[in-house]
């Protein structure tokens, strides 16, 4: 019997398929960089005055089209002013526009939910009959109402976006305080007579939070295409601002002609709803912890 050399396999280690990127928000943050950075570095980083108007360049290609030029990478609109600083601009009203009103709304949201689901009783009954009323109006009735008694604005998308979204966050937290109140560290402070604030702040809340930021990723997108919505019929950013609404708006009778001026802003809407949705879905599974075993 021949002697036979005892060999030790070695396990391979496993090569993580290409699905394993899902397992991290790379999409949704790459989507969404470009928007949060020119949001917050605009007045650094755009290479012209967003508002400077220059006839002699009006309708100027972008710079790999015949008659571009790299001095406006993006091209001109129909005053001469480069399209890139005024993405870059829209881009800081798009972030603050939509950061304040989902985060007001979350906060408005939040506490009728808490207070609706915690107390119950007739407290729950008025509060969700207010959701119930606010949900059957039309988000575009509701703003075309706020518009026509504040006039266009920034006031006017801020106003709308709060009432439109806060309903979302009362419901969805309210079932969730249903079920949170009856959990046993819920009970055994009410026994240890600890305030109902501190049982909201130290108990309901941190449980809370996580649902809270799913809804307000989520919503943060929708924000973003409501403002652009509102913008585009006139009630919302009121020119020479670089609102990405107000530039499709205005580029839409150009769209033959000079069809890079809504068509840009429309691509920056798109992509930055269309990250922030993903990054939402990303965190919502990453917080259920069934789907974060698989």
């Amino acid at each position: 019997m021949s002697d036979q050399t005892a060999v030790q396999t070695v396990p391979r280690r496993r090569r993580m398929p290409l699905g394993g990127l899902l397992r991290y928000p790379v999409i949704p943050v790459l989507l969404l960089l470009p928007m949060v950075i020119c949001g917050l570095f605009g007045p650094w980083i755009w290479p012209h005055d967003p508002t400077a108007i220059n006839f002699a360049a009006k309708q100027t290609p972008p710079a790999w089209l015949e008659g571009g030029t790299w001095q406006f990478v993006l091209g001109t609109d129909q005053f001469g002013r480069d399209l890139l600083s005024r993405l870059i601009e829209g881009a800081r009203i798009a972030l603050i526009v939509s950061t304040v009103s989902v985060s007001v709304a979350a906060v408005v949201g939040t506490l009728v939910g808490m207070l609706a689901g915690y107390y119950g009783g007739i407290i729950d009954m008025v509060l969700m009959r207010i959701v119930d009323v606010k949900m059957s109006i039309p988000p575009v009735l509701l703003t075309i109402l706020i518009g026509a008694a504040l006039g266009g604005g920034l006031a006017t998308i801020l106003i709308s976006i709060i009432l439109v979204f806060w309903a979302d966050y009362a419901r969805v937290i309210r079932g969730e305080t249903l079920s949170l109140k009856s959990r046993g560290y819920v009970q055994l402070a009410k026994v240890a007579n600890v305030s109902d604030a501190r049982i909201f702040l130290r108990h309901l809340l941190p449980n809370l939070l996580p649902t809270c930021i799913v809804l307000i990723t989520l919503q943060f997108g929708a924000a973003l295409v409501i403002e652009a919505a509102i913008t585009f019929i006139g009630l919302g950013i009121q020119p020479p601002a670089s609102a990405w609404g107000l530039l499709v708006s205005d580029g839409r009778t150009y769209l033959a002609t000079a069809w890079w001026i809504p068509t840009f802003a429309g691509l920056a809407i798109a992509f930055t709803a269309l990250g922030a949705n993903l990054l939402g879905d990303w965190l919502r599974d990453y917080f259920d912890p069934k789907l974060r075993k698989r």
